[in-house]
């Protein structure tokens, strides 16, 4: 029997283009579920350049937008094996900013 590689997310910065395509993934959801249980009105996450901000946010849209349909993409991910997996799942309207693309003239 083969084994199917997958293959790996060099540049990818979209959740759902990972799952659906199949890349490698260390799953990161349980971010999620830390969100939810400690609470706070504004949440600020700073890490090094180059260490997956841009994919978390993109994780954190895909699982509260209102007008996605992400269910099935968390299904096999910790967040998916929840209780209360469903009870924020697509329900919020969520503005996702990318200033990555934003230049500065001075």
């Amino acid at each position: 029997m083969t084994m199917k590689k997958k293959k790996l997310p060099i540049g990818i910065e979209n959740f759902e283009e990972l799952q659906k395509e199949e890349f490698y993934y260390v799953d990161k959801t349980n971010l999620i579920r830390d969100l939810l249980m400690q609470w706070s009105k504004v949440n600020l996450f700073t890490r090094p350049r180059r260490f997956g901000k841009s994919f978390t946010a993109n994780m954190l849209a895909a699982y509260y937008s209102r007008g996605c349909e992400s269910g099935a993409m968390f299904s096999g991910l910790n967040i998916g094996k929840t209780e209360e997996f469903k009870d924020h799942l697509n329900k919020y309207d969520v503005i996702h900013m990318d200033i990555s693309v934003v230049s500065v003239e001075l």
